[in-house]
């Protein structure tokens, strides 16, 4: 299937959305799309997978503890950590001794696939929003996971998705970002323990005009009120999203070429199974959620442990600013002792 290229007329309600214009087609952008496809990491170049024979590690691992049930609370590291000690004890004393490296993102020699690789291993645990679009023409459906996600408002509800594309490559590298920008709409879906397995399959390298619906069995829900993508019935909590705001970002290694896109999704509906929401519909049960997370390489991580730390008040816990100055000063007298006569 030819690549789709977004149309004037979305392109031009996108430029009104977005902080930073963008161009609009140009007969050259042809070319764009190979400049942007050239520049869509491989994975044989990430190489994300670093097990030449995956299926034999894996079976020499212990197997999925189907005893994890619910969700265990324990004491923080130090239940008598007062306001001003520093960090707890958990780092050992040649931990503490050790040196750090600085890193140049654009240093002489240095592949953005590092960048990346590093980032994806630092940035953890990262929710994934399993987005959820529908083709411009209405035929297509498709499902993928993004880990370049987060909440960053409540009112509105507001979400980011990024995206390792430009807008014109993304009909040839990222079928969520184009079906996003054509039709403004889309389902982001909380990925649970129960069917990891079936999200992760949406990753696949397939082409445009593939569903990925089928390849993972998972079963779309037709019921959303706002917007026309399915939500994942899977799902113990989804979002119907309208797109806010997209905003293109420049290569700083590939100056003149677009390689990435910022996009904000406002909440119109929320979607939670009734057994995870308390009374006031304000709170989710994390042992019923049990959400998966993304890590470095091909590693995914589970929630099932957690211990609460109240927000400590300035005046009740601390003591106010009579106590503060005296923190204060100890603060900065550790500080002196620390100075190795370097400025």
């Amino acid at each position: 299937m030819q690549p789709r290229f977004t149309s004037s007329r979305s392109l031009n309600h996108l430029r009104r959305l977005s902080p930073t214009p963008f161009p609009l087609p140009r007969p050259h952008q042809h070319r764009l799309l190979s400049r942007t496809t050239a520049l869509k990491m491989k994975e044989s170049e990430i190489k994300r997978n670093p097990h030449p024979d995956f299926k034999k590690v894996e079976a020499s691992r212990p197997a999925w503890d189907r005893d994890a049930e619910g969700f265990k609370y324990t004491q923080t590291a130090s239940p008598s950590w007062r306001l001003g000690s520093g960090a707890n004890d958990l780092a050992s004393e040649q931990q503490r001794q050790q040196k750090h490296v600085t890193i140049d993102p654009y240093g002489e020699g240095r592949a953005p696939v590092n960048n990346y690789k590093l980032l994806i291993s630092a940035i953890v645990p990262r929710p994934i929003a399993f987005v959820s679009t529908v083709s411009p023409d209405g035929k297509t459906t498709n499902l993928a996971p993004f880990s370049y996600f987060q909440v960053i408002s409540h009112d509105p509800p507001l979400f980011v998705i990024g995206f390792a594309s430009s807008l014109a490559g993304a009909a040839a590298a990222k079928h969520t970002l184009h079906n996003l920008a054509e039709t403004r709409e889309c389902t982001v879906n909380i990925i649970s323990e129960h069917f990891a397995e079936a999200a992760n399959s949406t990753s696949v390298n397939a082409p445009y005009g593939a569903s990925e619906w089928a390849v993972s069995g998972l079963t779309p829900a037709y019921d959303c009120q706002t917007v026309k993508p399915a939500r994942v019935k899977e799902a113990i909590f989804s979002i119907e999203g309208k797109l806010e705001s997209v905003r293109e970002f420049e290569s700083r290694s590939k100056p003149g070429t677009k390689n990435a896109t910022m996009v904000v999704v406002e909440g119109t509906r929320f979607w939670v199974r009734e057994d995870a929401i308390n009374e006031d519909k304000n709170l989710i049960d994390p042992s019923v959620l049990r959400p998966i997370s993304r890590l470095g390489g091909i590693t995914y991580g589970r929630t099932i442990e957690g211990f609460e730390l109240p927000r400590p008040d300035f005046n009740k816990d601390l003591g106010g600013p009579e106590a503060y100055q005296k923190l204060e000063a100890e603060r900065k007298g550790k500080d002196d002792s620390n100075v190795d006569g370097k400025i």
